[in-house]
């Protein structure tokens, strides 16, 4: 299904969740540019058409729903054998892996959530609409924490045949309500029950019934009772607990009658006028089959049963009457003397009772408030009073073990023996501290704030780190779910800076692997068009001429996006031109020192180098040209400046440079040489730099021009000697 475009419509991008009976996928909306989540029926079930008519039907239910608090149907669609939903995307977590992560979770919390859900069901009840399977797994969180319920009526879309696939009731087993694991009909009653398991299970960290096989789990679900919240979790309020315990009752009747109810108990039950309410009882109806003692049936004798005369029969009859009112009279009697007897009995007690109360002395109850329980108890007993019922309960201000309320107020007055009921104040229970990690500091504050930490107690230390981004808690000090007092210990929270930074290296000059290595080195990466090739005089093709937007030494952070530009050598209108500079001793026969610097496209004050000469010659300097730069050659010999020669741009490319002869060599008049003869292109290309004019040959020509007159003569002369020599031998 990955990269299939669904109805023409839903690109599906990834798998993000799965059930029983569908797969879901992210996608994106190609027509209203938007992700969507998609539901898509398991194979198995493509080919029961009762099962893929309900299921319609449910979803068409589903999608009238809207709700803040209900996951959206946008759309319902098939494809071939490809049956689909198409609902709102909530990025987030489930439920179910927040439990996973951090139960139990907070009181304060798990209420807002609840009461979410809640609302929800609310709404859906009051469009005719069950839900049937509350869990976690179908409770999406979002990262703003939004509560959205999924999966509306996708549990009613069961058929006998998908009941018998899998041999076990379709469904949610640890979440079924009593009357859904008989098989009866379920109502909205069925979800309420299935909340009050998922409050249970946010509170105290695990299920209410578990068992080996989902059969003995729905048994414990009709027959058993569940471990009460506050023995699991003693930080959760009577007034939250006496929620779940109504909504988890087995009879439908005596839970919340709707969710609407429920939801109103929710919104309260953190007020401080009902955090210590008194626990719910329950009435427990007498069971119908429970064993009942039936009166046993006298056997009949056998003149009852039709033996004998008529007159044997009245005779007896006769004797029988005579006898039942002999007995008649003697129970009369019996009768009458046991009522005189029990009379004067009663009579006797209340006189006894009566003048006991009469003569019994009575006392003015003391105050023992604001005394231990020990002091409190002895004054009492001073008093020949008696301790009743001793309440413990923490009260803000108050030390352990002091008496902050009595039954009788100070001053009534009591019989001696009366009871005085107390209440002692306890230690201030432990709060667990919450998980905090993954927060941002401001989000961890405000989490602290309710729990009694003052803003003084809190102190953040900043950090690097290569895994959180800037902002998060690290770590946090009390560590999460350990138990601390808010109101003596300190808080230390490790919040994340970020990754640590590095220095930017210096890439100039660097071929560019050596770049690609030093920036993956100092954990940079190159931007999406991070290398450009720029065209330059002063650096060689393949180095880096320049980096960007960080100079060498720059503190940056890492993972930071780096542009390079590297040099692709010359221009194409740069030419390379090779010029032949005139040189000679200062005295002739003499050697003398030269010094040679030019200045070209590439910069000015270049420095050829030195050569030292005992006769006139040629030196070549290759200078690189360019048609807004021209070049120049100056020559100084013996220390001392002699001569510069400048080299146009247009001379070079047209082959016209003026060629200067050797110092003391003229050429002759009548030499057939033309000087001003245009040296040719010879169009050779230098390997390093493409389109550049090479010009030795040129520049031999040029040499040859100069030495013409001198060399003819010179020839001459030689061939003479030789001659002669000749006709010597």
């Amino acid at each position: 299904m990955i990269g299939h475009e669904l109805g023409g419509r839903y690109q599906i991008i990834e798998r993000i969740g799965g059930g029983g009976m569908a797969l879901v996928y992210k996608a994106q909306d190609i027509l209203l540019n938007r992700y969507v989540a998609i539901k898509v029926l398991r194979q198995q079930f493509v080919n029961d058409e009762e099962f893929i008519r309900r299921f319609r039907r449910e979803a068409q239910s589903a999608a009238s729903l809207s709700h803040p608090n209900v996951v959206s149907v946008y759309d319902v669609g098939q494809e071939d054998e490809v049956h689909y939903i198409v609902m709102e995307y909530v990025e987030g977590q489930n439920l179910n892996e927040i439990i996973k992560e951090r139960a139990p979770l907070q009181v304060e919390e798990s209420i807002r959530i609840a009461s979410q859900i809640a609302d929800a069901l609310d709404h859906a009840h009051h469009n005719q609409i069950i839900h049937r399977d509350i869990k976690p797994h179908n409770i999406l969180i979002g990262r703003n924490g939004r509560v959205k319920v999924t999966d509306f009526g996708i549990a009613r879309a069961v058929t006998s045949t998908t009941i018998t696939q899998t041999g076990s009731v379709v469904g949610s087993v640890h979440y079924f309500s009593p009357e859904h694991a008989k098989g009866v009909t379920t109502g909205e009653k069925s979800d309420l029950y299935s909340l009050g398991i998922v409050l249970y299970q946010m509170l105290t960290g695990r299920l209410p019934f578990l068992g080996e096989s989902p059969i003995s789990v729905a048994l414990k679900h009709l027959q058993e009772e569940f471990d009460e919240p506050r023995k699991v979790n003693p930080m959760i309020p009577q007034s939250v607990e006496n929620i779940i315990l109504k909504s988890m009752r087995k009879n439908p009747n005596e839970r919340y009658q709707s969710a609407n109810e429920m939801l109103r108990d929710l919104e309260t039950c953190l007020l401080p006028e009902r955090r210590l309410e008194s626990k719910l009882s329950f009435i427990e109806d007498d069971d119908e089959d429970s064993t009942r003692i039936v009166p046993a049936i006298k056997p009949m004798n056998k003149a009852q049963s039709g033996g004998g005369s008529k007159l044997s029969r009245d005779n007896q009859a006769n004797e029988e009457r005579s006898e039942q009112k002999k007995k008649k009279s003697s129970n009369n009697a019996v009768l009458w003397i046991s009522l005189t007897v029990v009379l004067l009995l009663a009579m006797l007690g209340v006189a006894w009772y009566v003048n006991k109360m009469v003569t019994v002395p009575e006392v003015t109850v003391p105050n023992v408030l604001n005394l231990n329980e020990a002091d409190a108890t002895a004054k009492l007993t001073e008093m020949k009073l008696e301790v009743g019922t001793v309440k413990r309960l923490y009260k803000e201000g108050i030390n352990e073990g002091i008496v902050y309320e009595q039954s009788k107020s100070e001053g009534t007055t009591v019989k001696e023996g009366s009871s005085i009921d107390l209440t002692v104040s306890e230690a201030k229970p432990p709060l667990k501290m919450p998980p905090l990690t993954d927060l941002t500091y401001a989000q961890a504050v405000e989490q602290l704030k309710p729990l009694g930490v003052d803003d003084t107690r809190i102190r953040k230390i900043e950090e690097f780190s290569g895994d959180k981004e800037p902002g998060k808690v690290i770590g946090q000090s009390p560590d999460a779910n350990s138990e601390f007092d808010p109101a003596a210990d300190d808080i230390v929270l490790k919040v994340s800076k970020g990754p640590e930074n590095v220095k930017m290296p210096n890439l100039v000059g660097k071929t560019q692997a050596e770049a690609e290595a030093l920036i993956k080195e100092k954990n940079l990466k190159l931007a999406s068009d991070g290398i450009k090739s720029e065209s330059s005089f002063e650096v060689e093709a393949g180095l880096v001429i320049k980096q960007w937007p960080y100079a060498a030494n720059e503190d940056i952070s890492p993972g930071s996006d780096v542009t390079i530009f590297v040099s692709s050598g010359y221009p194409p209108e740069a030419i390379e031109y090779t010029y032949d500079v005139p040189v000679a001793p200062a005295v002739e026969g003499g050697k003398s020192k030269i010094e040679i610097v030019y200045e070209d496209a590439r910069g000015q004050g270049r420095k050829w180098g030195t050569k030292t000469v005992g006769k006139a010659q040629y030196i070549s300097v290759t200078l690189i040209l360019a048609p807004n730069k021209n070049g120049a050659v100056s020559v100084h010999r013996d220390g001392a400046f002699l001569e510069t020669y400048p080299v146009s741009y247009i001379d070079a490319k047209q082959g016209t440079v003026p060629i200067v002869p050797l110092p003391d060599q003229v050429v002759e008049e009548n030499t057939d040489i033309n000087t001003e003869e245009t040296i040719p292109d010879t169009g050779s290309i230098n390997s390093g730099t493409s389109g550049n004019v090479h010009a030795s040959s040129a520049d031999s020509s040029a040499k040859a021009i100069a030495n013409a007159g001198n060399s003819k003569a010179k020839k001459e002369k030689e061939k003479a000697a030789k001659k002669s020599e000749k006709n010597n031998k």
